[in-house]
């Protein structure tokens, strides 16, 4: 039996009822209440209830109509009646403003502290009776679009090849699948016993040659920076200062050399000979902190060909004063002025954050170069993501790749940022693959994940939808049980997880 709450209560100050509101991660109950006002709910209506969407066909000369089979559930409403109140008129109006803020939001997480599920909701009405009182008894309601509710999530392991896993809901539930690659795939596959099947890639034909189509030309992570040449001063507007370093799991800034009041950004550079590629892929990872909005650095990669020409260069950067503003670069050839070349440029690149960690990559497959910046999330998934490409038609960028550079620096005497760093620093020889020819798609340690909650199919958390099989479905678990298996045999390491439905 719920404890109501007596609406005519006075009571002390006190957030421990039988039933609070949890809107957006805010607990409105204890957010809202204080030693001079309080928010708290009374009563919560339309959890229990089902509504059900039935289509008819009348024909005529029938009695009544005819009845569709396909039954499906009509979106829920939640009503929440609740008391807020505060000892002064301004109090009272402050406490409103500020509950409305919390609900802003569309298919917002929605719960109650009684029961252990969660909706998906949007705020369609806060009913406030005409305002009489600095104690008010109002209306929250709430939509929602997807009319389950949905459990605590449950994880998801096979131990092999093959799996069960038992659907505890009362209605089918999508899941997430993740498999990590233990040797090197062509296709990835995993199928229910249904016969409906997720399938990335291509099975190997009998006829068909397997290739690698990336070859690792080099890997830095600080280990072997020794073994790297210091760059001349070919930075843009600035010189090589300084030194690098490592924390052994990336390449650190343990010097930028002296300050000067002379605008110009100063750091260590460095550069390293590669095997000559004339299709290529360039890849860093890396990471920029800046505590104060005093503080400046930038994180850059140049490429260079055999005669020392400049291919192109991709950065992040942090040159703002007063604000946090990260910005993204991706340019062909050298610098000749701003906004001169640039795939990628602050115009279309910023991220108004203290942090940035993410991904630059600058790739040529034949005439066409593409450059793509991403931030990666603290789940792994690839966010704030842009990507531009050129096609080189008059062979301006088309020497061979042999030189990378590296650098990292601040400029004049601003404050320096917190510990920018390069994870790692990958250089690739790339393969066009023929028709009659089969790529691998994935190798050892790489994730793939199949999601079939938001349809997305990841690779080490980058969207590759684009490998998707025309056969491949978006399936669900079914109630109750599921037999589940994946392909090829032995080459994943299975992993997941799915929230239960409940009508």
């Amino acid at each position: 039996m719920y404890e109501f709450v007596d609406i005519n209560e006075r009571g002390t100050f006190s957030t421990s009822l039988s039933i609070q509101t949890i809107f957006n991660t805010f607990n409105l109950d204890e957010v809202l209440t204080d030693e001079t006002g309080s928010f708290m709910t009374l009563t919560v209506r339309g959890r229990g209830n089902v509504k059900q969407k039935i289509n008819y066909i009348d024909v005529p000369e029938m009695d009544g109509s005819l009845e569709s089979n396909n039954v499906t559930l009509d979106m829920r409403e939640i009503e929440v009646k609740y008391k807020i109140k505060d000892i002064t008129n301004q109090g009272f109006r402050e406490r409103i403003n500020r509950l409305n803020s919390m609900l802003e939001g569309s298919k917002k997480v929605l719960e109650f502290t009684d029961e252990n599920v969660i909706y998906y909701a949007t705020l369609q009405d806060n009913d406030i009776p005409e305002e009489e009182s600095n104690e008010l008894i109002c209306t929250l309601i709430f939509s929602c679009s997807d009319p389950y509710k949905y459990a605590p999530e449950l994880p998801i392991e096979f131990g092999s090849d093959a799996g069960i896993i038992t659907n505890e809901g009362t209605a089918e539930a999508e899941p997430i699948f993740v498999l990590e690659a233990i040797k090197k795939v062509t296709f990835a596959l995993i199928q229910n016993q249904h016969g409906e099947y997720m399938l990335i890639g291509k099975p190997v034909d009998v006829t068909s040659e397997v290739v690698d189509a990336r070859t690792l030309l080099l890997e830095e992570r600080g280990q072997s920076l020794d073994t790297w040449d210091t760059a001349s001063d070919s930075i843009d507007n600035g010189y090589v200062d300084g030194t690098f370093g490592t924390d052994n799991d990336g390449i650190t800034v343990p010097s930028y050399g002296p300050d000067t009041t002379d605008p110009d950004w100063h750091g260590p550079a460095l550069r390293k000979e590669v095997p000559v590629a004339q299709d290529f892929e360039v890849e860093a990872m890396v990471q920029g902190r800046t505590t104060e909005t005093s503080q400046t650095f930038r994180i850059e990669v140049y490429l260079f060909d055999e005669g020392m020409n400049e291919l192109g260069k991709m950065a992040i950067k942090d040159d703002s004063l007063g604000i946090h503003r990260k910005k993204g670069e991706g340019r062909l050839g050298p610098y000749v002025g701003a906004n001169e070349n640039y795939l990628i440029s602050s115009q279309n690149y910023s991220y108004d954050q203290d942090y940035f960690y993410g991904m630059l990559r600058m790739r040529r497959v034949g005439k066409e170069i593409m450059f793509y910046i991403t931030r990666v999330n603290s789940s792994g998934r690839h966010v704030q993501t842009i990507l531009r490409k050129f096609i080189d038609n008059e062979n301006r960028y088309a020497g061979k790749l042999k030189y990378v550079q590296i650098h990292i620096g601040k400029f004049a005497d601003t404050d320096r940022a917190y510990a920018p760093k390069i994870d790692h620093i990958k250089v690739f020889q790339l393969a066009q693959v023929t028709v009659d020819q089969t790529r691998y798609i994935a190798d050892v340690g790489d994730i793939i994940t199949f999601d079939h909650v938001n349809k997305e199919i990841l690779i080490n958390g980058e969207a590759r939808n684009d490998l998707k099989a025309f056969g491949g479905l978006f399936f669900t678990l079914k109630k109750g049980e599921n037999q589940l298996i994946t392909h090829p045999a032995n080459s994943f390491r299975t992993t997941g997880r799915y929230r239960p439905k409940i009508r």
